[in-house]
């Protein structure tokens, strides 16, 4: 009996052995992917690649791409691995503008697959071919500045119950943490321009779409597993049921809409938001009085209509971008004006002078005419940019121009954005907060590609200008009513949570409110 145990126990070393050198091998064989093909890369680590931080949580993939970025500097691009999938890092600027706009043909896919039994998950960002630029040409009349100037007043109504409820805390002198007062005001614009529904988390912070559009931005292990698996091969997820917190939150969005839809459609209720947008795409496949602005290439595309889940992923979406993008950028403004306070004066005073011409309303052609608020939020995006890195994929083969390099089809491409902002040769003592950087002059003398907050070519945020708008809207009331100081609570130079894709500060914003003389 024990020889019978002995001999088990050295057949099953000898398997696992024999597994593991097996295992190790076919690493070490795509670990070779970028040597092979002559392309400057970063030392893989095995089994992680180069992204053994953000397993462990020390460091946020954008970020390590970044630092790809800098690592790779005085070349073209250089190659690192998200675990095994080999992807490019791009650094040159002439190259990067290839990507997303001259060969934008092989390059119109993010490479984020999509999860077809999650309906949220079809949504403008995520799809990928004929489905993207069909979906694309319905949805571009709805971002029209004309529908711009219609939605600015359902923000102006949020940020003025935004100054209201701060007028308390101002006169105290309080300590505010202001990404969350930045994140009510982004939920309450967007609950009611997307999805049709009044929630004042401003005076409610409580409300349960509130704390269910929360969820979606959770920084946990599970988020990082999934994206990383997703990297690898996306029927991973299926197989090892890894949900991703958007899929958690989906029934309850989706019920939402649903709701939404047949009240108004039930009551013949019509309102100048977003909502009535989307609903005019799935009752008639286009906007009343924007025929003309869809391109139709043929007759069924022009006839194809959006389902009520397709509004519903539409809505997501919206709420996922528009809420991320201005309340981040609210509350990193601030921070960066309570520090600069020369700054800050500054643009109280063009704000105050505005407003005056406009009897005090915020309206908005008042908030375009801000043009050193354009600034400020300009920096802002540079030195924090919402999603700091791109990705793109290829669909087929494609040579590098000048070089000899064919990136295989399937082949991921990182834009390290957080990293050209950062890059001093393009932006010289990058961690200055200098919004002169936006002058004409000095945009003029720098590569256009270097500077992408919004992505660029085709398939640029299709509501970059709802996002400017909305968050410039925010900055127009709190500076015209306050100041902002650093506090004890305070930390000048901020550090990055490490699980989130999104560029969120560890802590949150801590700043002391003074209350301003009104005009």
């Amino acid at each position: 009996m024990a020889l019978f145990v002995d001999s088990w126990l050295t057949e099953l070393l000898v398997a696992l052995s024999l597994v593991t050198v097996a295992v190790y091998a076919w690493f070490s064989h795509r670990y070779k992917y970028w040597h092979k093909k002559g392309v400057p890369y970063l030392e893989p680590q095995f089994p992680f690649g180069n992204v053994y931080e953000s397993f462990v949580g020390k460091r946020s993939l954008p970020l390590i791409i970044s630092d790809a970025y800098r690592q790779f500097k005085g070349k073209r691009f250089g190659g690192i691995y998200i675990v095994t999938q080999p992807a490019l890092v791009t650094v040159d600027p002439d190259f990067i503008r290839d990507v997303l706009v001259k060969d934008f043909g092989t390059f119109h896919d993010r490479g984020i697959r999509v999860d077809e039994n999650e309906p949220l998950g079809k949504h403008l960002f995520l799809l990928g071919g004929s489905k993207w630029r069909r979906l694309r040409v319905k949805l571009t009349p709805t971002f029209t500045s004309g529908k711009m100037k219609m939605m600015s007043q359902t923000m102006a109504a949020c940020g003025r119950e935004m100054a209201e409820v701060l007028q308390g805390p101002a006169d105290a002198g309080e300590v505010v943490e202001m990404r969350e007062v930045a994140a009510r005001y982004a939920t309450d614009v967007i609950a009611s321009v997307a999805f049709g529904i009044e929630v004042d988390c401003q005076r409610n912070p409580d409300d349960p779409f509130r704390q269910w559009g929360r969820r979606v931005f959770e920084a946990n292990v599970r988020a990082t597993i999934s994206f990383l698996i997703s990297a690898i091969n996306p029927k991973l997820l299926t197989t090892f049921r890894i949900r991703s917190n958007a899929s958690a939150v989906s029934q309850y969005f989706r019920g939402m809409v649903r709701d939404t839809v047949k009240h108004r459609e039930d009551n013949g209720i019509t309102r100048n938001d977003f909502m009535h947008l989307l609903i005019q795409l799935k009752n008639k496949g286009s906007i009343d009085s924007d025929k003309s602005v869809n391109h139709k290439e043929n007759e069924e595309e022009d006839n194809w209509r959006l389902s009520i889940d397709d509004i519903a992923a539409q809505a997501f979406v919206f709420f996922i971008a528009g809420f991320e993008t201005s309340s981040s950028t609210v509350s990193f403004a601030l921070h960066e004006l309570a520090f600069n306070p020369d700054i800050q004066s500054r643009v109280q005073e063009e704000i105050d002078a505005v407003l005056k011409e406009n009897k005090g309303e915020v309206t908005y052609e008042a908030v375009n005419n801000m043009h050193y608020l354009d600034k400020v939020v300009a920096e802002t995006l540079r030195k924090y940019p919402p999603a700091p890195v791109l990705s793109r994929e290829s669909n087929a083969e494609y040579q590098i121009p000048d070089s000899d390099i064919i990136l295989e089809k399937g082949t991921k491409v990182f834009i390290p954005m957080y990293g050209l902002h950062h890059d001093p040769e393009y932006f010289p003592d990058p961690e200055r907060f200098d919004p002169e950087r936006f002058s004409e002059e000095q945009k003029a003398q720098r590569h256009p590609y270097v500077y992408l907050p919004f992505g660029e070519g085709p398939r640029i945020c299709i509501g970059m200008r709802f996002g400017l708008l909305q968050t410039k809207v925010a900055l127009t009331y709190l500076l015209s009513r306050f100041s902002f100081e650093p506090s004890e609570k305070s930390v000048h130079h901020l550090t990055f949570e490490p699980r989130s894709f999104v560029l969120m500060p560890k802590g949150g914003i801590q700043l002391r409110m003074r209350k301003r003389n009104q005009l």
